[in-house]
């Protein structure tokens, strides 16, 4: 491409004098000498080489290379509108008015030029040569006849040189496929979705203490090799709805039940000293005991009658099953939060399977089809 800034065509000298003798070449089997310069390079060599060839048809023909234009283009040669005037000798035509013009580059060394006169319905398709002497400047590289509905449709261009050639730069610069720029921005909406939940206030369960996730719920969980230890962290972290936290359990005074009373601290010290731990016939533990009676009793103080005891029944397992009670619903908390994680971390893996295929140029029917004929073999399988 030329660094200098390439003219514009003169129009009138360029394809003035071509428009009188298309008349001549319609029966002619010879070319005109004064047409030749006119002419590119490339199709001067075919209107001299052929035409040299052929005695039978006129030269009209080798300017045209769309051969099923070629008759149109003979009409209008023998037609009344290219007769030149009685007077000046000249074909008329109003250069400001009948005129239109395009430009397109093709490529780094070709910048082409359209010219379609809409009253004559003829097309000059023009090419700028670079070379000495006549060689330079704008040629005629092809004479036709206007496309309908529109004589550019099929040429396309602008109506500047500087657009067609800011139009040829854009062209050249890479461009990014438009599946992945899609599904870019799809990506992006989805992070800007779920984003606003974090941003909302009030969006978490509101609790007095939660344990801290432990490090390894960082994100990018597969480099891990094993995948069932990815799966079992879930099993660690304090579900939303549970405000009861292990962390924040303390030594609570707990009242013992009625007909019990706590047992010494210097008994319980002896007990784990031995390494022997006691278990009363109700099934406690050695925290308790049974309770004496009141010193105020009337046989304790007339020393009449025997001590009695009487504690007052309490079910054996009632401990144990508050106890059990507390697991079932910790085991069901914790399988909540594992589906939580596992249906999370499929609907993830399918739409980032969804946006990889649509990035690679595979339709989302396609890609249902592949799904569905995965899932029907693992349905085979399982049978």
């Amino acid at each position: 491409m030329s660094g200098s800034p390439i003219p514009p065509p003169n129009i009138q000298e360029t394809i003035g004098p071509v428009i009188p003798s298309l008349r001549a070449a319609a029966v002619s089997l010879k070319p005109s000498e004064s047409v030749l310069p006119l002419l590119t390079p490339i199709l001067q060599q075919r209107v001299q080489m052929l035409s040299f060839n052929s005695s039978n048809d006129p030269w009209i023909r080798l300017l045209c290379y769309d051969t099923a234009k070629v008759p149109r283009l003979t009409e209008i040669a023998q037609g009344e509108q290219l007769e030149p005037h009685p007077v000046s000798g000249e074909v008329e035509i109003d250069w400001d008015y009948d005129v239109e013009t395009r430009f397109k580059r093709v490529d780094e060394e070709t910048l082409q030029a359209l010219v379609a006169f809409k009253v004559l319905e003829l097309a000059f398709r023009l090419q700028y040569c670079t070379g000495d002497g006549d060689g330079l400047g704008w040629k005629v590289a092809e004479v036709t006849v206007t496309d309908t509905p529109s004589p550019f449709s099929t040429f396309g261009g602008v109506s500047t040189i500087s657009e067609a050639e800011r139009q040829f730069q854009v062209s050249k610069q890479p461009k990014v496929a438009p599946a992945l720029a899609r599904a870019q921005e799809e990506e992006d909406d989805d992070d800007d979705y779920w984003a606003r939940y974090d941003a909302t206030p009030g969006a978490k369960t509101p609790a007095t203490k939660k344990s801290p996730a432990p490090g390894s719920m960082e994100p990018n969980p597969w480099n891990n090799s094993n995948e069932d230890d990815y799966f079992d962290r879930y099993n660690d972290v304090q579900p939303a709805m549970d405000n009861h936290d292990p962390d924040e359990e303390t030594n609570v005074e707990v009242s013992p039940p009625l007909g019990l009373t706590s047992r010494p601290a210097d008994t319980d010290k002896t007990q784990k000293v031995n390494g022997e731990v006691e278990v009363e016939e109700n099934g406690i533990q050695g925290s308790w005991t049974l309770a004496e009676p009141p010193s105020s009793s009337p046989h304790s103080r007339n020393g009449d009658g025997p001590e009695l005891v009487h504690p007052h029944p309490r079910p054996a397992s009632s401990t144990g099953s508050n106890a059990s009670v507390e697991k079932l619903e910790a085991a069901a908390a914790r399988q909540e939060q594992n589906d939580f994680g596992v249906k999370q971390h499929v609907s993830r893996s399918i739409k980032s399977l969804y946006m990889l295929s649509r990035a690679s140029g595979i339709d989302r029917e396609e890609f249902e089809r592949l799904v569905k004929t995965e899932l029907d073999m693992l349905g085979l399988m399982e049978d």
